[in-house]
C-alpha cells in the first residue's frame, strides 16, 4: 500500500467535500477524484462520524475496478470496508446485504436498486461518479434517484465537463444534488429563466439558446456548492500528471498469454499459428496480446480480447466531448479502435496531415489518433487539447517523450497535461511502463523484462 500525499488542490477538494453536505466537484480526467472523495469519506465516517453508509454510483468498469483499486492502494484507506454490487441479481443482493461502509454499484443498476431490489435505500451519503450521466431529466436513472433523494443527507457529484452539450445539461445534474433549490424544480422553469427558443416549427421547439448573461447567472446560483479543478487556481502550473487505467484479462485470455510466454508458440485456431523466434520478437507478440489482437505467421490479425477497447470507450465518455489524443502502435490497434469509434458514433480523425493537425488545434476533432513515429519534433498539438491516452505503450523512450511533448510544451493553454496509460495488468505492459519511468529502454531491459515474464 502507498502513502497518500495529496497535492494542495487535492487537500482543498477534500476539505470542500467535508464542509459541504452537497458538493459538485468538477475535475479534469486523471486528477485524483477517486482518492479525494475516499479520503473525505474516511474523515466523515471515522473522525466526525457524520456518515454511516455510503453508496457510490459509477460507470460499470469504474465501479468494478477503479474504486476498489483506489481503496486497496492507499494506506490511509485500509480500514474502509467496501462491497461491489455488480454482476447477476443474486450477486448484487449479496454485496448490498454484506457488512460494509461503502457500497459501489454501476449506474445501469441504480433503477434496479431503488425500484426492484426490495432493499431499503438507507444510505446517508451518495456519490455520483460522472454526474454528467444524470443530465437527462427524462431518463429512468434520474427519475429513480429523485424518488429517494430526500432520504440522503449528503450528495457528491463528480465529473470533468458537466455541460458538454450546453448549460441545459446542468438542470438535471444539479437537481440530483440540491433537489431544485438553485436552478429550479422544473425544466420549464429553468428554460424560461435562462433560455429562449432557437430552432422551432410552429409551437414545436427543437433547441434553445441561452439568454444574454445567463451563463453568469447560472454560475452564480451554483457557485456556493461547486468547485472546478481544471483551472490554474488550484494547481501549480505547469504540471504533468501521469495516470494508469488498469484492465484485466479473463482466465482464458491469461492462458493464451501464458502459452505464448512459455512455449513461444500460440495456436489461435486451426491452421493459424504464431511463433516467436527470440526474446525481441516475443516482446512484440506479448505487446500485441496485451493490446487485444495479434498478427499470425500468415500476416492475418487474430482478435483475443477487447479489454483496452472497453477502457478507451470509458475514457472517451469521461471526457464528455473534450478533445482526447490517442496514441496507438500496431496497425490492428488502429483498425480496431476505428471500428469501435464508428460503432459508438464517436467522431475521430487520424493526425497524419497538415489539415488534420489544423483541425485538431482548432478544437474540431473530439478524438484524434496518432502514431508515435509520426509525432516528431516540432509538431505542435497543444492548442487542441491537454489529455493524451496511450492505448499501446512503446518501448522507445525517445518516441514516448516526443509524443507526450506534443501536448506538454510551452503554450499549453490549460496549464496541465494529463497522460493516461491503459495497462493490461499481469502483462508486459507493466514492464514497459516501469522501464519508461526509469528511463531504461535499452534492448537489455526489453529482454530482461521478457525473461521475467516467462520465468513467472
Amino acid at each position: 500500500m502507498e502513502k497518500f500525499k495529496p497535492h494542495e488542490y487535492q487537500e482543498y477538494a477534500i476539505r470542500y467535500i467535508i464542509d459541504h453536505p452537497i458538493s459538485a466537484i468538477f475535475l479534469d480526467c486523471g486528477m485524483g477524484k477517486t482518492a479525494i472523495t475516499l479520503t473525505a469519506l474516511m474523515h466523515l465516517m471515522y473522525e466526525s462520524f457524520e456518515v454511516q453508509k455510503v453508496l457510490i454510483v459509477a460507470p460499470l468498469r469504474v465501479a468494478k475496478n477503479t474504486w476498489p483499486q483506489e481503496i486497496e492502494k492507499w494506506e490511509h484507506l485500509k480500514e474502509l470496508r467496501y462491497a461491489v454490487a455488480v454482476g447477476t441479481s443474486e450477486e448484487r443482493i449479496t454485496a448490498l446485504e454484506s457488512d460494509a461502509d461503502v457500497y459501489i454499484i454501476n449506474r445501469e443498476n441504480l433503477t434496479w436498486l431503488i425500484e426492484k431490489s426490495g432493499l431499503p435505500f438507507d444510505y446517508s451519503m451518495v456519490v455520483l461518479d460522472e454526474l454528467s450521466s444524470f443530465k437527462n431529466w427524462q431518463a429512468k436513472r434520474f427519475k429513480s434517484f429523485m424518488r429517494v433523494r430526500p432520504r440522503v443527507r449528503r450528495v457528491v457529484g463528480l465529473t470533468g465537463t458537466p455541460s458538454s452539450n450546453g448549460l441545459m445539461d446542468l438542470f438535471a445534474e444539479f437537481k440530483c444534488l440540491d433537489m431544485g433549490e438553485r436552478l429550479g424544480r422544473f425544466i420549464g422553469q429553468y428554460r424560461l429563466s435562462y433560455f429562449r427558443p432557437d430552432k422551432t416549427n410552429g409551437k414545436i421547439v427543437y433547441s434553445y439558446k441561452q439568454l444574454p448573461g445567463a451563463d453568469k447567472k447560472i454560475y452564480d446560483r451554483i457557485s456556493d456548492i461547486t468547485i472546478s479543478m481544471s483551472s490554474v487556481d488550484y494547481l501549480d502550473m505547469p504540471e504533468l500528471i501521469n495516470t494508469e487505467y488498469p484492465v484485466y484479462l479473463s482466465e482464458k485470455e491469461e492462458y493464451v498469454y501464458t502459452q505464448m510466454c512459455e512455449e513461444l508458440v500460440l495456436n489461435v485456431t486451426k491452421g493459424m499459428e504464431i511463433t516467436a523466434a527470440n526474446a525481441a520478437v516475443l516482446s512484440g507478440k506479448l505487446c500485441q496480446l496485451a493490446n487485444g489482437a495479434i498478427y499470425t505467421d500468415a500476416g492475418e490479425m487474430a482478435e483475443i480480447h477487447n479489454r483496452k477497447l472497453d477502457a478507451l470507450e470509458d475514457i472517451i465518455e469521461s471526457m464528455n466531448g473534450k478533445p482526447l489524443l490517442v496514441a496507438y502502435w500496431y496497425k490492428h490497434d488502429y483498425d480496431r479502435i476505428v471500428k469501435r469509434l464508428k460503432e459508438c458514433d464517436i467522431p475521430y480523425e487520424k493526425l497524419d496531415s497538415d489539415d488534420s493537425i489544423r483541425k485538431w488545434n482548432w478544437g474540431e476533432i473530439p478524438v484524434a489518433l496518432i502514431h508515435p513515429a509520426s509525432a516528431g519534433h516540432g509538431l505542435n498539438l497543444q492548442d487542441g487539447g491537454h489529455v493524451l491516452c496511450w492505448y499501446g505503450i512503446t518501448w522507445s523512450l525517445e518516441l514516448y517523450q516526443q509524443t507526450v511533448a506534443r501536448l506538454y510544451r510551452q503554450g499549453q493553454s490549460s496549464g496541465t497535461v494529463i497522460v493516461q496509460h491503459i495497462v493490461t495488468k499481469g502483462t508486459i505492459d507493466e514492464k514497459i511502463l516501469k522501464a519508461l519511468e526509469g528511463k531504461n529502454t535499452t534492448q537489455t531491459a526489453l529482454i530482461n523484462a521478457v525473461k521475467a515474464v516467462v520465468k513467472k
